[in-house]
């Protein structure tokens, strides 16, 4: 992956806020990694949301919704700035 992607996946990362605090998800550490096959046109997300998630059982649903929410953005942003790229979130 060359520098030019990189630092827009990082631009990207910034750009998308967690809607509770704030935040640009780049600060909150639920991205893990990036994964692009050139060949295929591809790009993976690893995400690790799992520590972000609370105990209390009827937290834990509104958490989903919000986690739901990030993901989508993040999904929606990528799509905006790599038009025709096949986008998967793990």
């Amino acid at each position: 992956m060359d520098q030019a992607m990189q630092d827009e996946l990082q631009a990207v990362l910034n750009r998308v806020k967690d809607p509770e605090s704030g935040l640009p998800i780049a600060r909150l550490g639920v991205v893990e990694r990036f994964r692009y096959n050139a060949d295929r046109n591809e790009l993976v997300v690893f995400t690790e949301f799992g520590s972000h998630m609370p105990t209390c059982i009827t937290c834990v649903g509104i958490a989903t919704i919000v986690v739901d929410g990030i993901q989508r953005r993040l999904r929606e942003e990528l799509e905006r700035v790599f038009p025709g790229m096949t986008i998967t979130l793990v």
